[in-house]
């Protein structure tokens, strides 16, 4: 039976599109496991106020999940350890970039400066470092973020594809990304690497998540044929919207499950409009 999770950010509140996409997964565990995972790696955005509230809303709509809960800034190590090992392969670089140079040099070289969900591609400014520029910059430079060297993992795993239950078999191409960042400079690891880690750790073997993010999985599936990890279903659900057709989204301060709550709204009806 599948094992599914529910991976939220304690950035905010809970609004309706995290109910629907947590009671999807919660159906497409269909008697197997459902997870629950808090993904707060980023330590100036996630708050203790944002967890507590996602698991009273969770409970609220009558979802319950095995204990303990998953947190990722208790488990940087495993992240550290699968960057080590594609640091081993050769696989990553440092990179001393900021990103306003980012910017200016995909302009400069006439590249699109953007993928599908708005992320710069990085031009590989710092792949084509030699050694000793990289010794000087270190010692000028405390933090460095690193990235992969998406080329050359390409070539090292090969043909890659992974199966998701709308689209059928997909092809990975990661190239798409340019060289995204592992690590970043304030944090041991990026959304990539410990999503990654994270599924593989816990058994998953069904990812459900918004088909907002269906282009991450190209770089999921090259990491997991790069650390020797097994590749789970992928099932990426329609995007939940409003009355008006616009998605609910916290930075448009949709209205959160916590107010709905404190409104005296019942979960049945949460659960009947998702």
């Amino acid at each position: 039976m599948p094992t599914t999770r529910f991976a939220p950010s304690p950035t905010g509140y809970l609004h309706l599109g995290h109910a629907y996409s947590a009671l999807f997964a919660s159906r497409a565990a269909d008697g197997g496991t459902f997870l629950l995972r808090i993904e707060d790696i980023d330590p100036i955005r996630c708050k203790p106020e944002f967890t507590e509230s996602i698991f009273e809303d969770l409970h609220w709509v009558g979802l319950k999940w095995p204990e303990p809960v998953r947190r990722q800034s208790q488990h940087m190590s495993d992240y550290t350890s699968a960057l080590d090992k594609l640091r081993e392969k050769g696989l990553v670089y440092p990179c001393f970039c900021t990103r306003r140079e980012i910017e200016q040099e995909a302009l400069k070289s006439g590249m699109a400066p953007h993928v599908e969900d708005g992320t710069v591609v990085y031009p590989g400014t710092c792949r084509h470092l030699s050694e000793r520029d990289r010794t000087r910059k270190s010692a000028q430079q405390e933090t460095v973020c690193w990235r992969l060297d998406v080329k050359a993992a390409v070539r090292s795993a090969g043909s890659l594809f992974w199966h998701d239950r709308v689209r059928g078999k997909i092809e990975a191409t990661p190239e798409i990304f340019g060289d995204v960042v592992l690590a970043r400079k304030d944090v041991p690891t990026s959304y990539h690497l410990s999503v990654t880690v994270d599924d593989h750790i816990q058994g998953v073997t069904l990812v459900t998540r918004g088909e907002d993010l269906f282009a991450s999985t190209h770089v999921h599936r090259l990491l997991q044929a790069l650390l020797g990890f097994e590749t789970p279903e992928y099932y990426h659900h329609a995007i939940l919207m409003d009355a008006s057709g616009h998605r609910y989204a916290k930075r448009d301060k949709s209205a959160t499950l916590r107010e709905l709550r404190k409104q005296g709204r019942k979960p049945e009806e949460i659960i009947i409009g998702t």
